[in-house]
């Protein structure tokens, strides 16, 4: 698998982490949800993302 299609399955993992955390535990984890999605936001116009340097020295191919 490439660095993109990890990044998105670890996104779409914590999203629903979040989410999940959001309803059962605290409110307060659905700004951890939204953390994630503006994150995402901005890496579509910088191409650059905190996870895609750490998955990069990993040793995952992009």
């Amino acid at each position: 698998m490439t660095v993109d299609r990890y990044l998105r399955m670890i996104a779409g993992l914590m999203i629903v982490a979040s989410l999940a955390l959001g309803h059962y535990v605290s409110q307060n984890w659905y700004y951890f949800t939204a953390f994630i999605g503006l994150n995402l936001f901005q890496s579509a116009f910088t191409d650059w993302c905190p996870m895609m340097s750490i998955l990069r020295k990993l040793g995952i191919k992009g």
